[in-house]
């Protein structure tokens, strides 16, 4: 049980939830230094989840560390959503995309519930950050999933060319906060992620715009590109989407603050987005 004085020291340094945040230090540390070390670093303002090197995400526990952005719960409903997109039978095969993978932690999550169904998949997962797939790759590892390949570079320019035109969903937490707007964010966010994985261009949709504009060169007929995004955003997303080729639709989970935007390929299977 976490003592009064920890989770003291927690809300003095204004941990909101400072009792649950206790428990999980005092149950993730070793020994009473550990404890103790930890316990520094969560007050001077580190993520909880860097601290503990793990975070919890859809039903999963996923390594991170310093330097990296810490999957949000709201990225739940991303995979929710990628997995009504991917609805497929038992022995079916599906190429999945990760686009701006960080972790993993959605591409893996999705991939390992599709293979739970005996969906056979094989992922890729991609960012231009080398930190970031240094995490992917650890936890593709730990999933054991039997085809994972990582690759890094800027956006698309990272696929291998023998995906285009054959994959099924593509998948995205692109950065989406306006680049004004990043001086608001809490100070956990802003001082100790990559500002790259937070910052979306003027209007926080400018990777959308990317992601959107060439989709239709990677999808297979009929296949998916599902990008998170916020409730404000979404009719631009959508709209970017459309103006690709993409049939385009929005759906929200307002007590998960989760909005998703799923575009569509003309194809077989092209009746609805999603």
């Amino acid at each position: 049980m976490a003592s009064a004085q920890l989770i003291g020291r927690l809300r003095a340094a204004g941990c909101v939830f400072a009792e649950e945040e206790a428990q999980i230090l005092v149950r993730a540390a070793r020994d009473r230094a550990q404890l103790e070390a930890w316990c520094t670093r969560r007050v001077a303002g580190e993520p909880l989840e860097h601290v503990v090197g793990e975070v919890a995400f859809a039903g999963r526990t996923f390594l991170v560390g310093p330097g990296t952005f810490v999957p949000r719960r709201r990225s739940e409903y991303l995979v929710e959503r990628v997995l009504r997109a991917a609805a497929a039978p038992t022995g079916a095969s599906l190429t999945l995309v990760e686009m701006c993978c960080g972790v993993g932690a959605i591409g893996l999550s999705a991939a390992q519930e599709l293979h739970r169904r005996g969906v056979r998949v094989d992922l890729h997962l991609a960012d231009v950050d080398p930190v970031a797939l240094y995490w992917a790759e650890r936890n593709a590892h730990r999933a054991g999933l039997p085809a994972v390949r990582l690759h890094r570079g800027d956006l698309w320019s990272a696929l291998p060319p023998e995906l285009r035109g054959a994959v099924d969903v593509v998948m995205a937490n692109a950065p989406y906060v306006p680049t004004s707007e990043i001086v608001l964010l809490p100070p956990e966010a802003r001082l100790h992620e990559p500002v790259a994985a937070l910052d979306g261009g003027p209007d926080g949709t400018d990777l959308h715009h990317r992601l959107a504009d060439d989709a239709p060169r990677w999808l297979r007929p009929g296949g998916v590109l599902v990008i998170e995004t916020s409730d404000g955003q979404a009719a631009v997303t959508a709209e970017l989407m459309e103006a690709a080729g993409l049939r385009a639709r929005i759906d929200r989970a307002p007590a998960r603050w989760g909005t998703a935007v799923t575009g569509r390929q003309a194809g077989p299977g092209s009746g609805r987005p999603g």
